[in-house]
């Protein structure tokens, strides 16, 4: 029997989440039907319903639903509960949903798992403060990082950020303005300035020897991002479809108990493009 999951989102036909865990249950010997769903904008809630409702046992979220999932669950991990929004919908045996949020254990398992960066004592500048940064949030405050910067357009948006923050990890917020004069052993951009081809305002001289920039963003083409980086010493500039492929591998390991081989699965779609 095909136990069925699906992402929903609007829109939704561009989603490669199909591909990805099509892959990551031949590699785990899973009988999964994976589907794209195209989200009513008025009726997230009773599209969730009736898919749940007709045995779907897991669903992933993607914009713009990622707050009203949040809103819809009965329970919630800490890390969807920080980041005030869910990717990942999973049914619970008495039939209510607990949401989760992989972005950011994504984010941190590409880094470490996929290109070996050591987190430990690091010094990391996240730029932005919306809903990517949110998400991002607590598992980096896990990895074992030094310090967290949290620099956004406006300040304000950035301190309410750095007071999610959990107090064993030092995490300040700033304006971009604020930067200069500052270094960062890995700067992560979560703006969505590369939508329009563009770096956030930032100093050219914000790398540290052997500085890492990463691009939530990802693309055929290096992101704008990821050609700063690459202009400016970066000793390793990525962008994020590993993030992408890994936060996938923590929804499927979620819904199955086995987490599969994501770089195996990224480097396919590397190959694909």
């Amino acid at each position: 029997m095909l136990h069925r999951y699906a992402v929903i989102g609007n829109p939704i036909e561009h989603s490669q989440s199909p591909t990805i865990h099509a892959a990551f249950a031949q590699q785990c010997g899973e009988a999964i039907d994976y589907g794209r769903i195209l989200g009513d904008r008025h009726d997230f809630a009773g599209d969730v319903q009736r898919f749940f409702a007709q045995g779907g046992l897991g669903l992933n979220v993607t914009l713009p639903f990622k707050e009203q999932a949040w809103a819809l669950v009965e329970e919630r991990s800490e890390r969807a509960e920080v980041a005030g929004a869910v990717n990942t919908l999973i049914a619970l045996p008495d039939g209510r949903l607990r949401g989760d949020n992989t972005d950011g254990i994504g984010l941190v398992r590409d880094l470490a798992d996929n290109h070996g960066f050591d987190f430990a004592g690091t010094r990391v500048l996240l730029l932005g403060a919306g809903g990517a940064a949110r998400g991002a949030l607590v598992p980096l405050l896990e990895s074992g990082l030094r310090e967290l910067v949290i620099a956004n357009r406006t300040p304000e948006r950035a301190h309410t950020l750095a007071a999610l923050g959990s107090g064993a990890v030092p995490v300040s917020g700033c304006g971009f303005e604020a930067l200069a004069g500052e270094r960062f052993d890995l700067v992560i951009n979560a703006t969505s300035s590369g939508l329009s081809d563009t770096v956030p305002p930032i100093p050219a001289d914000l790398l540290a020897v052997g500085g890492w920039t990463y691009d939530m963003l990802y693309g055929a083409e290096p992101t704008a991002f990821c050609r700063w980086g690459r202009a400016h010493g970066a000793a390793c500039s990525l962008d994020g479809l590993g993030m992408l492929v890994e936060q996938a591998a923590e929804s499927f390991r979620l819904w199955r108990g086995v987490r599969p081989r994501a770089a195996e699965v990224i480097a396919m779609l590397r190959a694909a493009d």
